[in-house]
């Protein structure tokens, strides 16, 4: 049975948004259609339709017979988008403090033990990801659909520069006891501490 052009472009947007997202293109690097549809296996219909909710996101420009490319971003909108996303955060937070069940407090102290391990190993990529599981987490708790949707959105732009803050050295050392504190202040059911 063929695939709806819906769930095609979708899976073509999802498809090329992770590759985005993990660095496999870089900031101002061109998009070419035909090669990503290539690359992809999806029609230039679903190339395009991808590429214009990948721009709606922020993840990408499309310039007028230039075409698409993955956007930069600059110093100053990076640190409006972090001020943003703390803000969001700290709203999720308390909200995740305040429905936190025992069972979901042991998953996200499993997940606090697991970054302890990966910083004492030196393994910063694990680091990397569990701390992604870790804030995913915490918004799945707080069950807040707009600010988890809001905060999806500005995380694109920085993904980037995120994993590649977490890879320098002495970085997930000074995050971690940061992490742990919010995982205290969940578990403790205290919302204005989270």
């Amino acid at each position: 049975m063929a695939r709806s052009d819906a769930s095609a472009a979708d899976e073509a947007r999802a498809v090329l948004r992770g590759a985005i997202l993990r660095g496999e293109f870089l900031p101002g690097e061109r998009l070419v259609e035909a090669q990503l549809c290539e690359r992809l296996g999806a029609s230039r219909f679903n190339v395009r339709a991808a590429l214009a909710d990948l721009a709606a996101e922020g993840l990408i420009e499309v310039e007028r017979n230039k075409g698409a490319h993955v956007r930069k971003v600059s110093l100053a909108e990076a640190i409006e988008i972090t001020e943003v996303r703390m803000v969001l955060e700290g709203l999720v937070a308390a909200r995740a403090a305040e429905r936190v069940t025992a069972k979901q407090g042991k998953e996200l102290k499993q997940l606090g033990a697991l970054m302890r391990a990966a910083v004492k190993a030196g393994q910063f990529r694990t680091y990397s990801e569990l701390n992604q599981r870790l804030h995913a987490a915490i918004r799945q708790i707080a069950g807040h659909r707009r600010a988890d949707a809001l905060l999806e959105t500005l995380r694109g732009p920085l993904v980037r520069q995120q994993y590649m803050l977490a890879l320098q050295p002495g970085r997930p050392a000074v995050s971690l006891p940061e992490h742990e504190r919010i995982i205290a202040a969940i578990c403790g059911r205290a919302p204005e501490v989270a």
